[in-house]
């Protein structure tokens, strides 16, 4: 059997299922959900009902019970590991993925290195990132700061890393926008063609 490619928690699932239980007509509706854009650095989603005969290739169907969930296929990456839960407010989206930040591969457009924001960008790379990365031979120099976007170079073991973005996203941004929450992106300036990524050639030897 499948993986889910999504959880739902049994009492969102009944209060799904009683709302599709109004549509109207007799054939079977199933909740289509989709990404619709980004919105604060998080996917932003559309949920519908949607007459199951009507699926198609471009869709992946899995059950939930009486409850069959429509996902567009190209949407299915962004919303692997996720689940609905139920709370006093309504339906809410629990997704650990989060949209890639956009990879610059020229220099950091003007910006300051003056400020709060940048002072407390700063202090976590100097306190929390910089020690954990400096045992792999890496370091991350913030070389910019334009309105909430920090723009950061990678240098020693993390430049020319075929990792570095992996580290990037799963480490550095996650690390920065958890201490940060106003910052909405990181984005690497590196110039990683020219990286020589002296720590992996170190650990082959």
């Amino acid at each position: 059997m499948a993986e889910e490619v999504l959880h739902i928690e049994p009492d969102a699932l009944e209060m799904i299922i009683q709302l599709r239980d109004q549509e109207p007509g007799e054939g079977e509706y199933g909740l289509l959900i989709e990404v619709t854009g980004i919105q604060a650095g998080q996917f932003k989603y559309e949920l519908s009902f949607y007459p199951v005969q009507d699926a198609t290739d471009q869709h992946l169907v899995e059950r939930h019970g009486d409850l069959a969930v429509l996902v567009p296929n190209d949407d299915v990456p962004k919303l692997r590991g996720a689940s609905l839960t139920l709370t006093p407010q309504g339906l809410a989206m629990n997704n650990p993925n989060r949209p890639a930040s956009p990879v610059a591969t020229a220099d950091a457009p003007p910006g300051d290195l003056e400020g709060p924001l940048a002072d407390r960008i700063q202090q976590v790379l100097s306190t929390q990132i910089n020690p954990a990365i400096a045992m792999h031979g890496g370091a991350a120099e913030l070389v910019s700061v334009d309105g909430t976007v920090a723009y950061l170079r990678l240098s020693g073991g993390c430049q020319g890393c075929g990792m570095a973005q992996v580290t990037l996203k799963q480490g550095i941004e996650r690390i920065l926008r958890e201490a940060i929450p106003e910052l909405t992106g990181v984005v690497d300036v590196t110039d990683h063609a020219s990286g020589t990524n002296p720590y992996y050639e170190a650990a082959k030897k």
